[in-house]
């Protein structure tokens, strides 16, 4: 069944052009963010334009465009699931031009020895949500295309990290205790919502990922750990990080 969700013979019957128009360029780079407190730590600390609103029936999605070290770069606060934000990356694509998306976000652990105190730089991940089954033919994992990339920046920075096989699942409720052993004999490090979708899309129309991660919980049989959640999902170091980034790609 997974066979017949990818389609590259035939036309898309929903056009951009009849939501937003014709495309924009107005900038080549993007930040991807999925903390609120990040997010509203760059609406008060840089001088912010919003270009435009992705709508939706319960809500929209502003994106802004700021001013670093004198390129504009846009930014938004992206929905959590792979589905809705792979396709708000082709958005977003529309209605500024941008190409070169840097994305962060956190994770939970599959292997706590190896990421604790590490940044995950994603090499592949499992394909375990829907969306990338429209963008790519049928198979288990994707590769993360800028990995090496990304870990030449981390190193040139400084910057600690692990790079790895991460799992991309649909339901956070649904990791059981046999998936989580089958992921990690796999090499799966870590676990998240979107990386698999976003990379799919991206290789589809031809964008440009350059994905990080924080891991906050662990998940372990019998010992489930959330107590660096809040620091994973919050902490303004990966905005610093992903600044950097956009000045190197």
């Amino acid at each position: 069944m997974l066979q017949d969700f990818f389609d590259a013979e035939s036309e898309p019957v929903v056009s951009f052009e009849a939501f937003y128009g014709p495309k924009k360029d107005l900038v080549k780079k993007c930040l991807v963010i999925f903390s609120k407190v990040i997010y509203d730590h760059m609406l008060q600390e840089f001088a912010c334009t919003k270009v435009q609103e992705i709508g939706a029936c319960n809500g929209g999605i502003p994106v802004w465009v700021f001013e670093h070290k004198g390129e504009n770069i846009a930014f938004y606060l992206t929905p959590i699931g792979s589905a809705i934000a792979g396709g708000t990356v082709a958005e977003v694509n529309h209605i500024t031009g941008a190409d070169r998306f840097v994305m962060f976000g956190s994770c939970g652990s599959l292997d706590g020895q190896k990421t604790a105190g590490k940044f995950i730089i994603p090499t592949e991940a499992y394909r375990g949500e829907g969306l990338s089954y429209y963008y790519a033919k049928a198979q288990d994992y994707i590769t993360v295309r800028n990995s090496d990339k990304l870990a030449a920046i981390f190193t040139e920075l400084g910057i600690p990290f692990v790079q790895g096989r991460i799992w991309t699942t649909d339901s956070m409720l649904r990791e059981t205790v046999n998936l989580v052993n089958r992921r990690k004999a796999e090499g799966c490090i870590g676990v998240e919502m979107e990386v698999a979708g976003v990379q799919a899309v991206c290789d589809f129309y031809g964008f440009e990922l350059y994905d990080f991660l924080a891991s906050g919980d662990v998940l372990a049989e019998g010992d489930y750990d959330t107590g660096g959640l809040s620091d994973a999902n919050h902490n303004p170091d990966k905005l610093q990080i992903a600044l950097k980034i956009t000045e190197r790609i």
